[in-house]
């Protein structure tokens, strides 16, 4: 079972519910009784740092030098022009 929030749409009320993930059940207030309506959010997972993805390019490193077996990806010559790896 999992908690979600939910909205009256007439008070403007906030409360809790808990019912299952694929459950739609009809939602009303506990406090007027009017249809109430689920309330998302952004989820509380942040991602800092490096190291969370093999494709993480941050920090010099890309994903072709580990199944390569160089050691750094600055040696290949880089044709774009505002290419951070470009050569100085």
């Amino acid at each position: 079972m999992a908690r979600y929030d939910y909205r009256c749409t007439s008070c403007g009320s906030v409360f809790e519910v808990e019912h299952g993930m694929l459950e739609r059940p009809d939602v009303t207030c506990p406090d007027c009784g009017s249809p109430a309506e689920k309330v998302f959010s952004p989820s509380g997972i942040e991602f800092k740092g490096s190291g969370f993805y093999n494709t993480d390019q941050r920090g010099g490193s890309s994903s072709t030098a580990a199944t390569s077996g160089s050691s750094a990806s600055t040696d290949a010559p880089h044709s774009c022009e505002n290419c951070p790896h470009k050569d100085n």
